[in-house]
């Protein structure tokens, strides 16, 4: 039987999560496969992928929020095949930021102006779907740094936005 990998957190900011991952088998391993889920507005699930080479690891997963819950599952490729999925969880430290505010404009029948406040020198992703279940499923997206972004849209139909 081929065990889970074990992961332990050995740090983490407002921005970053370092983890180990580990095997507590003499089994050869290859490598591992990490997702890093979270949550946005409750509307969206995301998740960051991570393929790793190699037997033992440490790894530093950046450009995260402050005061989010994240979770990280994996699971090691071996000689034997792949091992069952472990997971932790972690919420990242200081103060998450203040939700932007969003003002979505038709410019014609198949573009909208997406414009909003929140602090500089951030990453926005901007989210559209015609219905809550896509929106949550698999909406539109686009990121930016700016402060607008103008999205192309289908004509004759509502759009729902989250940035």
């Amino acid at each position: 039987v081929i065990p889970p990998p074990v992961i332990h957190i050995e740090s983490y900011s407002e921005d970053s999560i370092s983890f180990s991952l580990k095997m507590t088998t003499n089994i050869k391993v290859s490598g591992y496969v990490v997702n890093i889920y979270w949550t946005f507005d409750t509307h969206r699930q995301e998740k960051r992928t991570l393929v790793i080479e190699g037997e033992k690891s440490i790894q530093k997963v950046a450009n995260l929020t402050a005061h989010t819950p994240y979770e990280i599952s994996a699971w090691a490729r071996t000689e034997l095949g792949d091992s069952p999925l472990s997971f932790v969880h972690v919420v990242t430290s200081g103060t998450r930021p203040v939700s932007p505010s969003l003002k979505a404009k038709a410019i014609n029948q198949t573009a909208v102006e997406c414009s909003w406040t929140g602090p500089r020198n951030v990453v926005y992703g901007i989210f559209y779907a015609t219905s809550f279940l896509e929106l949550y499923r698999s909406p539109h997206n686009s990121t930016t740094s700016a402060h607008n972004i103008t999205v192309l849209v289908q004509r004759d139909e509502q759009y729902l936005f989250l940035v």
